[in-house]
């Protein structure tokens, strides 16, 4: 005949007197969860571990150096057992039975009252899973489900909903796979995006179709949408009770303007969450197999953009001291100034054989790089035909490897 399933049950030990026997790898595996929870631990075990000595110097469990005595499960409402004495191990668990307390045994989960599921916990959700005998499927469903939370591969509606308001997303460099498992899972809940054409726009597919999305547009020389209609349809739409996500490329906070409408959403009293991205700066480069900086070859690298060319009214950038840094220098959104940044850096001081790549959709399926120096490079972008998005890197660690 089959054994009965176990009942699943979620305990609230805040307050309530849990008591762990043993002081071993079982226990200190266990006992992080338990004082999570709010338990309050007593451990009665000769010697721990030094992770279990450094939670009860800490004040965190009450331990008591010895070994079990009968009378130990009084009080308690819940009890471990992990110490390597078979008959310790059932002498407690006979008294837990005794005293009708749920028991769990590290040595005979035949003779427990009680299972431990294969625990964790994503997006607010905590999974417990329980699957007999068998441990270790039962952590690979739980690593599954959480998995999946975590990166928004796996979804399910907030019965409350969430609270509306913006959240302005890092998307990372453009592979898909390089946004943050937050910047992801807080796509996947959004009910507007508004969205960077430098974002990862693979992720756009796999929303739900009630999702809105708002295609910003912003295209370097080109047909754009105003910083300021983007403002106002972040906080238009945040006010219509949405929760929205701005997906930008790169980080929100690098060339990306999002300071710009963080300060927008705060002034209309919208709230914001701020969830950095990977830059360009460095994942683009290391894409291609450079580094930006290399033991020996750089100690600096300087993010510099160049948007505008050196000798523009508008330009913050004292290119004479650049060029005399001796580390790398990455330039974004540079590609039409490249001309004009070149003999710059070359007048300033830096030599025009200094080797420079020049990265063209980095991360992404039609990524290609070109290499030339600070003397070729404006005539290389042409004859290749480079054109925006690229990452500009300078300096020596373009030829390491």
């Amino acid at each position: 005949m089959p054994e009965n399933p176990a009942y699943p049950l979620g305990l609230r030990l805040t307050g309530r007197r849990v008591l762990v026997l043993g002081g071993g790898t079982v226990a200190q595996r266990r006992l992080p969860a338990l004082l999570a929870a709010g338990a309050d631990v007593l451990l009665v075990a000769p010697a721990v571990t030094p992770s279990v000595q450094a939670m009860a110097d800490a004040g965190e469990l009450a331990w008591e150096a010895r070994g079990y005595r009968p009378g130990d499960v009084e009080g308690a409402w819940y009890v471990l057992i992990a110490t390597d004495d078979p008959g310790v191990n059932a002498a407690a668990s006979a008294e837990a039975e005794e005293r009708r307390v749920w028991c769990v045994r590290s040595d005979d989960a035949g003779a427990a009252t009680a299972w431990t599921p294969a625990t964790g916990r994503g997006d607010g959700v905590t999974v417990a899973v329980l699957t007999g005998r068998d441990p270790r499927r039962s952590a690979a469903v739980r690593d599954a489900v959480v998995e999946g939370l975590r990166d928004g591969t796996l979804t399910a509606p907030r019965h409350r909903g969430r609270t509306p308001g913006v959240a302005l997303v890092g998307g990372g460099p453009g592979d898909p796979d390089l946004i943050t498992v937050r910047g992801r899972r807080l796509l996947a809940e959004a009910d507007v995006v508004i969205a960077d054409r430098l974002g990862p726009r693979d992720l756009l597919d796999e929303l739900p179709p009630h999702v809105e999305v708002i295609d910003a547009a912003k295209i370097p020389y080109g047909r754009g949408m105003a910083q300021q209609a983007i403002n106002e349809a972040l906080v238009a739409h945040a006010r219509a009770g949405k929760f929205v996500v701005r997906l930008k490329g790169g980080d929100p906070y690098v060339f990306g303007r999002g300071k710009e409408e963080a300060e927008a959403l705060a002034a209309a009293g919208i709230p914001v969450t701020v969830v950095p991205g990977v830059t360009s700066a460095i994942s683009v480069p290391s894409a291609v197999g450079v580094p930006v900086t290399h033991r020996g070859v750089a100690h600096e690298f300087t993010v510099v953009s160049g948007h505008v060319a050196p000798d523009d009214p508008r330009s913050l950038v004292d290119w004479a001291a650049l060029a005399a840094l001796r580390g790398t220098l990455v330039l974004l959104m540079a590609v039409e100034r490249m001309p004009d940044i070149a003999e710059a850096l070359i007048r300033h001081g830096r030599p025009a054989a200094t080797p420079v790549a020049v990265v063209q959709e980095g991360t992404t399926a039609a990524q290609r790089r070109v290499d030339a120096t600070l003397g070729t490079v404006a005539s290389r972008i042409a004859e290749e035909g480079v054109r925006p998005p690229a990452v500009v890197v300078v300096g020596d660690v373009v030829t390491v490897g």
